[in-house]
């Protein structure tokens, strides 16, 4: 039996998914995996499958559900925040589970055992139908008796309204999760992918995953997030500046939020005196702490795309540039502006910033991008605009090299009054203080002189990261092209 049955049917290619109980069935009858199941919060839901199946009595030490907190904090410690839906928890829980395995069971009675703690701590919908839930999921397993352990952690949000059906959806997810740990771990991706066998995207979001463990060692978790994305398992990701992806939730929560959208491709002059100008504006926004604020550097999918396809070393090559600099970066498949801050405010009431060169607002101004919408324009500026969020404008150079600004750039005719409606109150603002020598600087150009060796694009980048990019070789640099040149 294997992940997927490949039958002929003319010249198609149909793949069958092994079923729930099949995919539990297999992990049973395999004499050598065994461990454990905790359960908090919505049930013994994936033990169940494993009991069902059949031949579970030699895969499963131990399920467990420590639903009282009392017991629960008994048995794993107590979180300094007081929560229990937390990876924390969730790693706690792993950790303790999978050490009392080799403490109670000799490894010389069972030298080629392969023990495996497998954990969920989730809270379901709430009575009132607010909260559709959430929660943190993995495993923590061998694939030798002789190796250290691998680790699979993800986080869900429900979609569905109905306590039950979430159940079902996570047990379901749990079948998934084991079996692609042990019989899919050469390949990653396709394991993402296969987390979803018998689920629908509208069930289930997943928007964080991290691998771990030496089977996972070549594994960059940010392509793992880009894949999520790409799959369409969540809208976004986020990830930290030490490349280790990142629950949004946590980051976003009640922060007052900057955000920078851009190609970064690569980062420019240009994008650092946006980023270090509209922060000192932002941070003198009353409501605004620094504490309290977080700054994200955003690249749409649409952005990563060439010829259709989305070039993963091209965003890699992005990411660790932002990364080295310090950023926090999101991967998103927002198009519209308006999405992205429909998207913040699912965390934060606070007060939003977006910082933008002149086109990309005269780019919102655009109707075509509208037409999906029962309002047009109109809902999608509602959706922009109504809250407390407000536009950094960083300044262009026209055709005759006069300096473009919220004065004097031109929008459609149709569009000239609503323009003026938002910047008369405040929700346009000039960034004033830029570097004029810089405004002929653009990541194209500079990128065009990188991979045909072209010299002199150096002084267009921040300090260090002409020297990473040759390092690495980024954005296909090439030494050897610079020589002929």
């Amino acid at each position: 039996m294997d992940t997927k049955k490949i039958k002929l049917k003319g010249d198609k290619v149909i793949e069958q998914i092994p079923s729930i109980k099949d995919k539990a069935l297999r992990i049973n009858l395999n004499e050598n995996i065994y461990g454990t199941f905790a359960e908090i919060g919505a049930g013994q839901e994936t033990v169940r499958h494993f009991f069902r199946a059949g031949g579970s009595s030699g895969t499963i030490a131990k399920a467990m559900s420590a639903y009282d907190k009392d017991f629960s904090d008994a048995v794993y410690g107590i979180e300094g925040d007081g929560r229990y839906v937390t990876e924390s928890r969730l790693k706690k829980m792993l950790t303790f589970e999978g050490e009392l395995i080799e403490e109670r069971l000799s490894r010389v009675k069972h030298p080629n055992k392969l023990f495996f703690s497998y954990a969920n701590t989730v809270a379901t919908i709430d009575f009132a139908k607010q909260f559709k839930g959430h929660g943190w999921v993995g495993i923590r397993y061998q694939l030798d008796p002789e190796e250290a352990y691998n680790e699979i952690i993800l986080h869900i949000r429900f979609k569905e309204t109905d306590s039950r059906l979430q159940q079902e959806t996570l047990g379901v997810l749990g079948v998934n999760l084991i079996y692609g740990a042990f019989y899919k771990y050469n390949d990653p991706k396709k394991l993402l992918r296969y987390l979803y066998d018998h689920l629908d995207k509208d069930q289930l979001e997943i928007d964080t995953i991290n691998f771990s463990g030496p089977r996972f060692a070549e594994v960059d978790n940010r392509l793992m997030s880009l894949q999520l994305v790409k799959n369409g398992m969540t809208d976004a990701v986020m990830f930290n500046p030490e490349g280790k992806n990142i629950l949004p939730a946590a980051i976003l929560y009640k922060k007052n939020i900057l955000a920078f959208r851009g190609s970064f491709r690569p980062v420019t002059k240009v994008n650092m005196d946006m980023y270090e100008n509209s922060i000192k504006m932002f941070l003198e926004e009353n409501k605004v702490e620094k504490e309290n604020t977080q700054v994200i550097f955003e690249i749409t999918l649409s952005n990563l795309r060439s010829d259709g396809e989305i070039d993963e070393r091209d965003f890699m090559d992005r990411a660790e540039l932002l990364c080295s600099l310090g950023q926090t970066v999101m991967i998103s498949n927002f198009q519209e502006y308006y999405k992205v801050v429909e998207y913040f405010a699912n965390y934060t009431k606070a007060r939003m910033g977006l910082a933008m060169g002149v086109n990309n607002l005269v780019d919102i101004f655009d109707e075509k991008y509208y037409r999906h919408l029962s309002g047009g324009i109109l809902e999608a500026f509602g959706k922009l605009f109504y809250r407390d969020m407000k536009v950094f404008l960083y300044p262009m150079l026209g055709e005759e090299k006069e300096v473009i600004t919220s004065e004097n750039l031109k929008v459609h005719p149709r569009m000239k009054e609503l323009y003026k409606f938002f910047k008369f109150n405040g929700k346009v603002v000039d960034i004033t203080d830029y570097d004029p020598t810089i405004l002929e600087v653009f990541s194209r150009e500079v990128l065009k002189m990188i991979s045909q060796g072209k010299p002199g694009w150096e002084p267009m980048l921040p300090s260090g990261v002409a020297e990473i990019i040759k390092k690495q070789r980024l954005f296909g640099y090439d030494p050897d092209k610079v020589l002929q040149a």
